[in-house]
């Protein structure tokens, strides 16, 4: 976890890093996709914009007019002043609703990309191929739906917010000192060089110290990740004094980093400060000059110093969002990355339409190649023959190919040579959602998701009825055990399952099956991890299940396929045996090898729990 984070992060430096130019214009290209459908929005958040400044940056106008025409000329139009601060008031009311709409409406156009652009990442990781999910890490894609979608949300929230509010302000502040006093206005364009050459060699250091505190955060919260995955070690082996000093370690270098970042943020601010305080100071001095030489009104010179106290907030703003800007920038490139790509598995052009109810369930592997990536070959020239409603096992070493066989079956992948048919047809030429369908899937480890009992076997399908998934677990003989649950078939399950034995996880699996009715039926090591009783239990379960199917069972455990039609022994992706159990027995070869280990191990289960007692017993 550390090593993917560090990695992940050293990325993320590389590509800020990278033709920063290319790299901004892609990101705004991309962005300005979205944006399209809400130009309207956006222009009203411009109007607002405007409006909002505008009714700002206009009262110290006001106050201007006040001292020049009516103070310090002795006038006492008394109404005159009380119509000014009426529009003054009109003013602050018109920049707060305007400043309040048009936040609102920036951030309605805003969250509406961003949760279009999630949905859409999210929708188009579920369409990927499995070979993309061989070598791409979780972490990596959870980072991708949340941190840099949120990098785009900080973008509209903050970065273009600042943009657009303090770039017009600025404008406008630059244009309003200009119509008071064009000299004045000259002598503060002298700031901006000043202001530039500050703004730009803060920002290099600024980008180190946050790519620094970023890269910290990331390590501390994986090794955070870590030890709570592998909670059970740390106290079995009392490991927790070790970890906590491993993580105070990392907890100081982030705390460093983050005091680091603060400083450098305190110092930026404050050297924009000081600059501001000098200008004010060489303003008041050169204005004050003018005022008592009767060349300047005082007035003037109030309105003067206000814009100046305002000409350097907006710049220090738009400064500070330059690390937003580069770590939204990045994100942009990087979901596009994903949402770019094509997968490998795609429906043909002229799709073969399928008739559901009239698939019979034949199986052939016809002279199939396959390879995963540049490894070595899994199948070389592999044939293999299933018949409608046959009960295949399917039994062999680690890495000889029985799980490869289920996933090209699935179509998770393609072979390189030869073909696979169902009933006849390429399954190349299916639709895929007609074949997953078509062919259901029991694992190992059967997922179930956070929901009630009722969700998670119709998989949150709503056509599927309540009545169809309570006869479903009837029929697998999983009742007994819901009903013995406090809220029976509405009982909330949380995620993965945790408070189901595995034998019940399987049993629910079961009955998925039954209501989604697949006309062909995979079982990959459905009862490896299961004790004898629970055993038991699935292999009725399963002898439902498969009544009246074609179903290839991938077994652990001989027990589970002794009674199959056919059993099939593999090695080095070939098919070293076919026949019964009873034809294999006779012929004592592989498979009865596997058989007899298989009755050690047997054994060696029955005898744990008397060893079990005994030591209890010498206790």
């Amino acid at each position: 976890m550390p090593h993917l984070s560090n990695q992940r992060e050293k990325e993320h430096i590389s590509q800020q890093g990278k033709k920063p130019k290319q790299q901004y214009r892609s990101a705004f290209r991309i962005l300005g996709s979205y944006v399209v459908p809400h130009r309207f929005t956006f222009f009203l958040v411009a109007i607002c914009t405007i409006i909002a400044i505008a009714s700002e940056l206009f009262q110290p106008y006001l106050v201007k007019i006040v001292i020049d025409d009516n103070l310090m000329s002795g006038k006492n139009e008394w109404g005159s002043i009380f119509v000014i601060c009426l529009i003054y008031f009109g003013l602050s009311i018109s920049g707060f609703i305007f400043t309040y709409l048009q936040n609102n409406l920036l951030q309605f156009a805003g969250q509406s990309i961003v949760a279009k652009f999630r949905k859409q990442l999210f929708e188009h990781i579920t369409k990927l191929s499995m070979s993309y999910f061989d070598k791409t890490s979780n972490g990596s894609l959870i980072t991708h739906v949340s941190s840099d979608t949120e990098a785009v949300n900080q973008f509209f929230s903050q970065v273009l917010h600042t943009l657009l509010r303090d770039g017009l302000t600025l404008i406008f502040i630059l244009i309003m000192m200009f119509q008071l006093d064009g000299t004045l206005a000259m002598y503060c364009l002298v700031l901006l060089p000043i202001i530039a050459i500050i703004a730009i060699s803060f920002r290099s250091f600024m980008r180190k110290t946050y790519q620094m505190a970023r890269t910290r955060l990331s390590r501390l919260v994986a090794f955070v990740a870590e030890n709570l995955s592998g909670m059970n070690l740390i106290q079995v082996f009392q490991q927790q004094k070790a970890q906590a000093e491993q993580f105070e370690e990392r907890n100081n270098a982030y705390f460093k980093a983050n005091i680091r970042e603060i400083r450098t943020h305190v110092v930026f601010n404050k050297t924009f400060d000081l600059l501001s305080n000098l200008s004010i100071a060489f303003v008041t001095w050169v204005g004050g000059n003018a005022v008592l030489g009767q060349t300047l009104e005082f007035g003037v010179l109030y309105a003067f110093i206000t814009y100046i106290r305002q000409f350097f907030q907006p710049i220090n703003a738009i400064t500070q969002q330059w690390n937003t800007l580069q770590s939204a920038t990045v994100a942009v490139n990087r979901i596009w990355g994903v949402l770019d790509l094509k997968p490998d598995i795609a429906d043909h052009s002229q799709p073969n339409l399928v008739d559901m109810e009239s698939i019979q369930g034949r199986i052939d592997f016809n002279h199939i190649h396959f390879t995963y990536g540049n490894g070595s070959p899994v199948f070389q020239g592999l044939d293999l023959h299933i018949r409608p409603s046959e009960m295949i096992g399917i039994v062999g070493t680690t890495g000889a190919g029985k799980s490869s066989l289920m996933s090209l079956l699935c179509r998770f992948y393609d072979v390189q040579e030869g073909s696979i048919h169902i009933d006849g047809i390429d399954i190349r030429e299916m639709r895929q959602a007609q074949l997953h369908r078509m062919v259901g899937l029991v694992q190992q480890e059967p997922y179930l998701y956070a929901g009630s009992i009722i969700d998670n076997v119709r998989l949150f399908d709503e056509t599927i009825s309540r009545e169809a998934v309570i006869m479903a677990c009837e029929f697998v003989g999983a009742d007994p055990m819901i009903r013995r649950m406090s809220d029976s078939y509405d009982t909330k399950l949380s995620e993965r399952g945790s408070g189901l034995s595995a034998g019940e996880r399987q049993l629910l699996s079961f009955a998925r099956i039954i209501v989604f009715r697949p006309r062909i039926l995979i079982l990959d090591e459905a009862t490896a991890n299961l004790d004898s009783q629970t055993e038991q239990l699935i292999q009725r379960a399963l002898h439902v299940v498969s009544e009246g199917r074609t179903t290839m069972v991938i077994a652990h455990r001989l027990s589970t396929i002794m009674h199959a039609d056919r059993i099939i022994v593999m090695r080095h992706g070939e098919i070293v045996e076919s026949g019964t159990h009873t034809e294999l027995l006779e012929i004592q070869g592989f498979y009865e090898e596997l058989y007899r280990h298989s009755q050690n191990d047997a054994k060696i289960d029955e005898i744990k729990p008397t060893a079990k007692v005994l030591i209890d017993a010498g206790r």
